[in-house]
């Protein structure tokens, strides 16, 4: 019955349209490996794309590294070694195609200049703690998060073109994941020890006002947090082994389940903008998962 029922869709010319229609589909929010377990350091942090598509994550086999990461076979290569043993947390962009990194051992924002590979300190404060997460606009004004890890507690700085620091707010909880809503007037920041977001409006101008609990989990550390176009923040449970996405109210929508439990950063990738990007510091490797809206860049 089946054979006489695929020569029908052949003579009618409907076989190519059932073939593709049988083809098997990735499913949507399952995590999967993109790379061999222990392929970093266990302080894997920051994946990020470039605008040419190209995938990059902080601490490939060592600290101090900056990894180039092939998304077809999930194999990698040093694209840099940080000068003076500094170690990134995490991989951004600006409008001109710059990498930055904040070096929260060097208590410094680096900038990589991606034509020659040469690295430059881009912003220094003696009052910086542990710069940990960054998010640029599209004005290439840097909002940095800044936790004091040993004291529990953290600072918010914004970084202006003529590259000095402002201090934005102080005496806060543990600051870690820091990222912009799509139409870039709203700043959210978690505080990981506290299990805390916050909200803030963004005038034209990067200044903040307005804080206000965007929301709250009972349990597990938080670590970085990316948008997708729709506004929705995706959240990595540090601990837990989730990925959180609340929508822009702040309700929680949906917690999707991975394979390591110290997730530590995430972002959007692929033509489509996709499939999301996980670092696990705990199985030092990176997973995947596919999603219905693409990130906010795309």
């Amino acid at each position: 019955m089946k054979k006489i029922y695929m020569l029908a869709l052949l003579a009618s010319g409907s076989l190519s349209a059932f073939s593709q229609q049988s083809k098997p589909t990735t499913p949507l929010y399952t995590a999967k490996d993109l790379t061999a377990e222990n392929m970093f350091s266990v302080n894997i942090e920051g994946p990020n794309f470039d605008k040419a598509g190209n995938f990059y994550v902080v601490n490939f086999q060592k600290d101090g590294t900056v990894g180039k990461i092939n998304t077809h076979t999930g194999t990698g290569e040093i694209f840099v070694t940080l000068p003076d043993s500094s170690i990134g947390n995490s991989v951004n962009f600006d409008s001109k195609g710059n990498m930055f990194l904040p070096d929260f051992k060097g208590h410094n924002v680096l900038m990589v200049d991606m034509k020659n590979r040469k690295i430059s300190v881009y912003a220094h404060s003696d009052q910086f703690n542990q710069p940990n997460d960054l998010c640029i606009n599209k004005k290439d004004q840097i909002f940095a998060s800044d936790p004091n890890w040993k004291n529990s507690t953290g600072q918010l700085w914004r970084i202006d073109k003529n590259r000095k620091p402002v201090l934005l707010e102080t005496n806060m909880g543990t600051t870690n994941g820091i990222e912009l809503s799509p139409d870039e007037k709203t700043l959210y920041v978690n505080e990981s020890i506290q299990r805390k977001v916050w909200k803030y409006n963004v005038d034209k101008d990067g200044n903040i006002s307005g804080k206000t609990l965007f929301a709250t989990f009972p349990d597990y550390g938080f670590d970085g947090m990316k948008c997708d176009k729709h506004g929705n923040l995706y959240i990595a449970r540090w601990g837990k082994g989730t990925i959180a996405i609340l929508n822009p109210k702040g309700e929680l929508i949906r917690e999707i389940p991975l394979k390591g439990k110290q997730c530590s950063n995430l972002t959007f990738g692929d033509k489509d903008g996709k499939t999301v990007y996980v670092t696990l510091q705990d199985r030092k490797c990176v997973e995947t998962f596919r999603v219905e809206i693409p990130g906010k860049r795309y």
